[in-house]
């Protein structure tokens, strides 16, 4: 499962002031998973916020190929999009996903080096050149952050919290 930490002083202070409070957490928790997850589901549909880097020209072409293009990035399947799962106890709230390639996609990357052989066909062919199989030096993955808050976000779950401090939070 790969999970993103939020690093926001806003945020922390006011979790803060509701660990002292000694409150029971878990409804306000449940409203700030649903807030995350909510917010990743906005970085899929704006391609990231801020943007996320382009494809590369040869991702494109094989996309074009496959008939997923024009799409959208990190949505070719949209099983990541999908595999988003949001959590919340008394304590915390979480939001992951539990993919294989989600952590490259996250933190961006380096894939490791490997041999591409020909499956269907008894080889590969590469602008008039036919191999059986090719050796592949691994692909650099930017970084495209979709577990990720931005300002509005943060600010979405402080009033939460104070809401709830408040007493002024419906329960749900």
């Amino acid at each position: 499962m790969i999970d993103a930490k939020l690093d926001s002083a806003v945020v922390q202070r006011a979790l803060e002031m509701l660990r002292v409070s000694c409150l029971d957490a878990s409804p306000v928790m449940r409203v700030i998973a649903g807030d995350m997850e909510r917010a990743v589901e906005k970085n899929f549909q704006s391609e990231g916020r801020p943007a996320w880097l382009g494809l590369a020209p040869g991702t494109i072409a094989g996309r074009v190929k496959q008939g997923t293009w024009p799409g959208k990035i990190l949505q070719r399947t949209g099983q990541l999009a999908s595999s988003i799962e949001a959590h919340s106890d008394s304590t915390s709230a979480t939001v992951g996903t539990n993919l294989a390639y989600a952590a490259i996609q996250q933190l961006g990357g380096k894939t490791k080096a490997h041999t591409i052989a020909a499956r269907k066909g008894k080889a590969l062919a590469f602008g008039g050149i036919f191999r059986r199989s090719v050796h592949h030096p691994g692909s650099k993955i930017p970084a495209r952050p979709f577990l990720a808050l931005d300002h509005d976000d943060e600010r979405q779950i402080e009033e939460s919290v104070l809401l709830f401090l408040t007493g002024r939070m419906s329960v749900l």
